[in-house]
């Protein structure tokens, strides 16, 4: 007879989903033989990483019960619960519900030990970009009261987690939901108040247009908020911009970085960037290009453009898959330029940086950096690199 083996959670996708992990971790804390899937749909590779950790995870857990829950449950309902592997489907909006996967409603989870705790404050999006499934998957807008986060960063921190991550679908849209719909920067303000121990506070993705006029403070002033913002970019033409459906201009982008470096010269900039949308010809391409450099973007997540069901850019004219692989190839090319550049700038400088179990850690501009044999998981500790190596500092 074989021997039970404890629930295992595998996380697909974004900090978010890391978030919902843990907290799925923790529901499933006294079951056995259980596996499960926490997919993602942003793209159709996404779908396609999905299907194949599901495969993988029969394979190593043949015996187990294997669910999935996440976007792709959601989006992708039909295919995935025709695959064989497959035992069961929970919906990604009640996947943090007790009843759902049939243990008590006792006490919230309690979160696991972690160097850097993400907290899902927000879920779900109320906007309608014309390429993005999401919302299909996630539902509308939704937000933690200030009260809820402030609970979760304190069990995270009385748990010796030295850096707190704000996470979400999308984090700026936060507390448009509440009452007096507060906005992002008063939360973020909020933490650093109640917490004067906290160290390090990140944010992921954040849409540009949103960023309130305290958070942009914060963001440009703030010690304990880290030198590190990634945009939720998506391109660099304005009239792509447009057929996207997002809600700035490539001024706008240029205007608050140019902002926020003449605050903080050290800000580290990252951004989204898609490649290949629908009409997409070679003038937008390269104004997509440009942008990596006009702005300095140093930590680029590129995405070559899938179409997704339901929305409208999936029946508009397409570029052909050549043309997209290429421009995509092209834009991470160009983000590898300018990290190259960024990471000399970081030799000979003292950086502080936060050890993780692999032996590197995260600076404060989120540079990864080795560190010295034997240092322990989660210390704070000064490294001067002197080269690079691999594209890590050493």
């Amino acid at each position: 007879m074989n021997e039970a083996k404890p629930a295992e959670v595998i996380s697909l996708g974004c900090r978010l989903n890391i978030a919902e992990s843990e907290s799925i971790r923790a529901l499933l804390a006294q079951e056995n033989d259980v596996v499960v899937v926490n997919s993602c749909a942003v793209t159709a590779e996404a779908v396609r990483q999905t299907r194949q950790a599901i495969r993988r995870a029969r394979r190593q857990r043949p015996d187990a019960r294997l669910l999935v829950t996440g976007c792709a449950a959601d989006i992708e309902r039909e295919q995935i619960a025709a695959m064989p592997e497959v035992d069961g489907l929970i919906p990604n909006t009640a996947k943090l519900d007790p009843r759902a996967w049939n243990v008590p409603a006792t006490a919230p989870p309690k979160p696991a030990a972690h160097t850097r705790a993400f907290i899902a404050v927000q879920n779900g999006c109320d906007h309608a970009c014309t390429f993005c499934v999401i919302p299909q998957g996630r539902g509308p807008s939704r937000s933690l009261t200030i009260a809820q986060v402030l609970q979760q960063v304190e069990q995270h921190m009385a748990l010796g987690a030295p850096e707190v991550v704000l996470t979400g679908v999308d984090v700026t849209s936060w507390g448009h939901d509440l009452p007096g719909s507060p906005r992002l920067g008063s939360l973020v303000d909020a933490i650093l108040t109640a917490f004067g121990s906290l160290r390090r506070l990140r944010m992921s993705s954040l849409d540009g247009v949103e960023i309130d006029d305290q958070l942009l403070e914060l963001l440009a002033s703030e010690p304990r908020v880290m030198p590190h913002v990634h945009l939720s970019l998506q391109h660099g033409d304005d009239l792509v911009l447009k057929r996207m459906k997002r809600r700035h201009a490539r001024a706008d982008a240029v205007r608050l970085v140019s902002h926020l470096r003449e605050r903080r010269p050290d800000i580290a900039i990252g951004a989204d960037l898609i490649a290949g949308f629908p009409t997409e010809d070679a003038a937008m391409h390269a104004a997509n290009l440009s942008i990596i450099g006009e702005l300095a973007i140093v930590h680029g997540h590129i995405f070559p453009y899938s179409p997704r069901p339901g929305t409208p850019a999936a029946r508009m004219p397409q570029v052909d898959h050549a043309t997209i692989r290429e421009r995509a190839a092209q834009l991470r090319a160009a983000v590898a330029r300018e990290r190259e550049i960024w990471l000399n700038r970081q030799i000979g400088q003292t950086l502080f940086v936060l050890s993780e179990a692999d032996g590197t850690g995260h600076a404060e501009n989120f540079a990864r950096v080795a560190l010295p044999p034997g240092t322990p998981r989660g210390v704070i500790l000064p490294l001067t690199p002197t080269r690079i190596e691999e594209g890590l500092l050493q």
